[in-house]
């Protein structure tokens, strides 16, 4: 994959060269005109196409920023109600994530989630433990997290 990056930006550089034209508009132009050539010469790469990969990336960090607002506008509308009416809750979040910097990554993006707050990981990295400050149902907190967060991380990690 930083192969294909570095390849891409070299055929840019040197669309510019070409050219003789130092914009922003030339850059783009060949880094399209050399993603098209990485794209028609993909069988000579072991992996799989990098774009997918940054599209991945982009998808996970729009999806934390949907959440983050989301998340925000729930607490805002705890904190703001005259009788503080909330469940807190201690559970338990199973994972399938396995390295280091994954569930680093799914802890950090659960833990910046206003609202909730990873308290440990398990010794053998198969469960998390997560305060919720408000929570209707645990199986429900545990799907959502489940069906976006770490399928989306899955996604950004794995070919």
């Amino acid at each position: 994959m930083a192969f294909q990056i570095l390849l891409n930006f070299i055929l840019a550089f040197t669309w510019m060269f070409i050219l003789n034209s130092f914009e922003a508009s030339t850059f783009i132009i060949g880094w399209l005109l050399g993603l098209l050539l990485i794209m028609m010469m993909r069988r000579f790469f072991t992996g799989p196409l990098y774009i997918r990969r940054v599209w991945a990336i982009i998808k996970l960090a729009l999806l934390f920023l949907k959440e983050l607002w989301l998340a925000n506008i729930q607490v805002f509308m705890l904190v703001i109600k005259p009788k503080l009416d909330i469940q807190p809750a201690i559970f338990r979040y199973p994972t399938k994530l396995s390295s280091d910097w994954e569930i680093t990554l799914l802890s950090a993006l659960i833990t910046l989630t206003p609202g909730t707050v990873v308290m440990n990981v398990s010794e053998d990295k198969k469960m998390l433990y997560v305060h919720a400050i408000h929570i209707d149902d645990v199986e429900e907190a545990v799907t959502d997290i489940r069906d976006s967060f770490e399928k989306a991380i899955m996604e950004v990690s794995r070919p």
